[in-house]
């Protein structure tokens, strides 16, 4: 079949928002020739694609709308590009305006956070619309970062009294006992992920002095038997390393006027060999109450460098290629 041309004329006051598009040593270009399989060519002011029809329509689609993030002064990265290309394959290039508008928080150095992909925009509704959320996803889709965004903006806002971060203290290839000092300190490695997101959205100052308040707590899975959390946000991290037994315990905890996030990754647990995920469990017996959301982040909803994303992909298709049973 024989190529066409495809033509697309800009104004001199345009080029600049070009050169930004284009990217160091054109990298951003060179990206949506591969994915596109188009010739891109600014002759001039004209910026000439060219290759298949389809291909050069839906280049020129993507093109068109990475200009308008950048003329309003949106980043632009590989990611990014790609998940616009992703979304004009499917006809749904316009909903990046849609993602990018809302806003989720603000950090403690006043940056915005904002969704990056649908799926993530999903994520955060069905929070905002239920008391009980569960996010199952691979590694960089945000989860957790997100789900806490939504408890320091809640906290802010007056809408619950406290936050309450836990996540069960599994050993993956380490033994607690070999790791030195008292509990404290045994588990707060595996704590750090949360105490992380907490500096980010906090900043350390703000951050400790909530912790001496106890409005702002942070403890293993464990110490939350025998408790009832109500006026709280509560996010349940690392969800996948649950036993049936602790997330039953776990999900009975929740008080009046609480909101309570679980994300995991099903695909990396660190149980022991045989022993059934809590979170897949409960996945399975809450699927028909209307009352609780459940939200699949997939590999395109990944926003760390971009081969996580590859890396992701690359396991999938491994895993699907093998029998069940090796699996971890």
């Amino acid at each position: 079949m024989q190529k066409e041309i495809f033509k697309m004329t800009l104004s001199l006051d345009s080029l600049d928002a070009y050169m930004s598009l284009f990217g160091m040593n054109d990298q951003n270009t060179a990206l949506i020739e591969q994915e596109c399989d188009v010739t891109i060519a600014l002759r001039g002011a004209d910026l000439m694609i060219t290759g298949e029809y389809e291909n050069t329509q839906l280049a020129a689609t993507v093109i068109d709308k990475l200009l308008q993030m950048i003329r309003r002064g949106d980043p632009i990265d590989r990611p990014r590009i790609r998940y616009a290309i992703a979304l004009a394959r499917e006809g749904k290039a316009d909903m990046m305006d849609e993602i990018l508008r809302s806003v989720v928080a603000i950090t403690h150095r006043g940056k915005q956070v904002r969704c990056k992909t649908l799926g993530q925009q999903t994520y955060v509704q069905a929070i905002r619309d239920h008391d009980l959320t569960f996010a199952v996803g691979p590694a960089g889709t945000g989860k957790t970062y997100l789900a806490m965004a939504l408890a320091v903006t809640a906290l802010k806002n007056k809408e619950v009294e406290r936050i309450v971060l836990t996540r069960p203290a599994v050993e993956a290839g380490e033994k607690l006992g070999f790791l030195p000092g008292d509990l404290t300190q045994k588990v707060d490695p595996y704590l750090r992920p949360l105490y992380d997101a907490m500096y980010d959205f906090m900043g350390i100052d703000s951050y400790q002095k909530l912790i001496e308040r106890g409005t702002v707590e942070v403890a293993p899975l464990a110490y939350m038997r025998g408790r009832t959390l109500s006026d709280a946000f509560i996010i349940l991290d690392e969800a996948q390393n649950t036993t049936p037994e602790q997330m039953k315990m776990f999900l009975t905890r929740i008080g009046f006027h609480s909101k309570v996030v679980v994300t995991g990754d099903i695909t990396q647990t660190d149980l022991p060999f045989g022993k059934r995920s809590g979170l897949t469990e409960a996945l399975e017996i809450l699927k028909g109450i209307e009352a609780i959301a459940q939200v699949r982040l997939t590999s395109q909803d990944v926003v760390r460098h971009e081969l996580v994303q590859q890396i992701v992909n690359a396991y999938d298709a491994y895993y699907a290629s093998v029998q069940p049973d090796a699996r971890p």
